[in-house]
C-alpha cells in the first residue's frame, strides 16, 4: 500500500512538473512573439502568404464538411419530426445547431488536422535540420519569421472560414429540408428568424477565434520544440493534432458555460 501511494505521488508530481514546464515554455514563446510584433516588415508579408494558404487551401474541405453537416442535421430533423410541432421549428433547430455548434467545432477540428499538422511538421523539420538554430546564430528572431505569421494568419482566416462554413451549412440544411419536408421558403425563413439572436453570430466568431489560437499556438509550440530527428517530427505532429483537438472540445464547453449562461 505504501509503495502504491509513493508511486501515485511520484506520478502526479512528475505530471504536474511536466505540465508546468510546458506552460512556462509556451509563455516564453508567446512573449518572444509579442516582442517581435515591432518587426512588422518581417512578419507582415509572411502573414499574408500564410493567410492565403490557410484560406484558399482549406476552403474546399471546410465548405464540403459544413455542407454535409447541414444536410445531415436537416435529415435528422425530419426523422425526429412528428407533426405535433410547427414545421418552422425545424428551421430554427438547423440554423442554431450550425451556427452555435457544428460550424465552429467541425471547422476547428478539421483545421487542427490540416493546419496544425502542417505547422508542427514544418517547424519540427526546421528544428531538427538546424534551420531555426541558423536563424538564431545570425541574430534573427525565429518568432518574427516563423511564429508570428502563422499565429496571426490563423487568427484572421479561421474565423472567416467559420463564417463561410455557417453560411454553407445553413444553405445545405435549407436545401435538404425543402427536398424531404413540406416546408416553404417562408416557413424556413420565419423559423430561422424566430429563434435567432444577434449574439449567436458573435458567439460563433468568438469560438472560432479561440479555436484558431489553440490550433496555431499549440502547433507552433510542438514544432518549435521538436527533438530526436524524424521520429520527433512525427511525435510533434501527432501531439499537435491531438492536443489542439482536445483543447478545442474543452474550450467549446467552457465558452458555452461562460457566454450562453443567462
Amino acid at each position: 500500500m505504501d509503495a502504491q501511494t509513493f508511486d501515485l505521488r511520484r506520478f502526479v508530481g512528475r505530471w504536474t512538473l511536466n505540465a508546468m514546464s510546458h506552460v512556462g515554455r509556451v509563455s516564453l514563446m508567446l512573449w518572444d512573439a509579442f516582442r517581435s510584433l515591432t518587426e512588422w516588415r518581417v512578419w507582415l508579408p509572411r502573414t499574408m502568404t500564410e493567410a492565403w494558404n490557410i484560406g484558399v487551401g482549406s476552403l474546399f474541405i471546410v465548405l464540403l464538411i459544413s455542407g454535409f453537416a447541414g444536410a445531415v442535421t436537416a435529415l435528422q430533423a425530419r426523422y425526429q419530426f412528428t407533426g405535433t410541432i410547427p414545421i418552422y421549428y425545424l428551421a430554427g433547430v438547423v440554423v442554431e445547431s450550425i451556427v452555435l455548434e457544428l460550424g465552429p467545432v467541425l471547422t476547428g477540428l478539421v483545421l487542427a488536422g490540416r493546419i496544425g499538422a502542417r505547422y508542427a511538421a514544418e517547424l519540427g523539420t526546421m528544428r531538427v535540420t538546424e534551420q531555426i538554430d541558423a536563424l538564431e546564430s545570425l541574430g534573427r528572431s525565429p518568432a518574427s519569421h516563423l511564429i508570428v505569421p502563422r499565429v496571426l494568419a490563423g487568427l484572421i482566416m479561421i474565423p472567416v472560414l467559420v463564417v463561410l462554413a455557417n453560411v454553407m451549412g445553413i444553405f445545405a440544411g435549407w436545401f435538404s429540408m425543402t427536398m424531404v419536408l413540406p416546408i416553404t421558403n417562408e416557413d424556413f425563413t420565419y423559423g430561422a428568424r424566430y429563434f435567432w439572436r444577434p449574439f449567436d453570430a458573435i458567439y460563433s466568431v468568438i469560438k472560432a477565434f479561440f479555436f484558431a489560437g489553440s490550433i496555431t499556438i499549440i502547433a507552433c509550440y510542438m514544432g518549435f520544440n521538436t527533438k530526436q530527428g524524424a521520429e520527433g517530427v512525427g511525435r510533434a505532429t501527432t501531439g499537435a493534432v491531438v492536443s489542439s483537438s482536445v483543447l478545442i472540445l474543452l474550450l467549446d464547453v467552457l465558452l458555452a458555460n461562460l457566454l450562453l449562461t443567462k
